[in-house]
Formats: C-alpha cells, sequence, structure tokens
C-alpha cells in the first residue's frame, strides 16, 4: 500500500480513533491514552493469588506483562507498576511504543525463558 491510499487509511484510522475515545484514560505502564476497546484491567498481584487491587493498561501493556512474566513472578517481584517498568524486557517494549500511535494492534509472543527469573 503506497501514497494516497495509504494516507487515507491511516487518516481512517486517525478519525476513528478519534471519534471512540470516550472517557480518556492513561495507560498506568506506558502513560499513553487508551480507547474503550484498548482498555483492560491488570490484577497487580493476579486474582488466583489473592490480588484485588487493579489498574487500567492497554490490551499490548497487558498482553506483553503475561507474556513475559508468570503469575509467581508478578506476585513475588513485580505487584507495583514502578517494578514492572523497571523489568528490562518491559522497558525495552514501552521504548518501542512511545513513538506509535495509541490505536495500534499487534501480536504479542509469548516468551521463550517465561518463568526464568
Amino acid at each position: 500500500m503506497r501514497g494516497r491510499i495509504k494516507k487515507k487509511k491511516i487518516a481512517d484510522q486517525e478519525q476513528h480513533y478519534q471519534e471512540h475515545v470516550q472517557t480518556e484514560y492513561l495507560c498506568q505502564l506506558c502513560l499513553r491514552p487508551t480507547t474503550k476497546a484498548q482498555r483492560d484491567k491488570h490484577h497487580l498481584i493476579p486474582k488466583s493469588r489473592g490480588g484485588v487491587e487493579t489498574v487500567i493498561l492497554h490490551k499490548l501493556c497487558h498482553q506483553q506483562i503475561h507474556a513475559l512474566l508468570t503469575e509467581t513472578q508478578l506476585e513475588r517481584h513485580y505487584s507495583t507498576i514502578e517494578a514492572l517498568r523497571n523489568h528490562p524486557e518491559i522497558a525495552k517494549f514501552i521504548q518501542w511504543l512511545s513513538n506509535k500511535p495509541p490505536y495500534l494492534r499487534a501480536s504479542i509472543r509469548s516468551s521463550r525463558d517465561k518463568g526464568f527469573l
């Protein structure tokens, strides 16, 4: 896709994004605005381990967290937003995401060494 067709598609995506932002929430991890459709609640301590406190994240950020970390790791070492931001792979992901549009959709692959910390 090139030229004017690509520009039109990008303009349409931006317009669609602007129309669907109702109440603007910020992702607590990457600090970027999220649409209602791209919003997820993340339990800082996994629900299966008794966690009740939640934060609002982009679906991409939420998927990245669960692709990299086990529930045990989340409970023991990464039960705060600051701890998650300090994880090297998540910090790298946030840096990559920082110059992408808020309506970006991408696939997240699970880490091969998930669980080894």
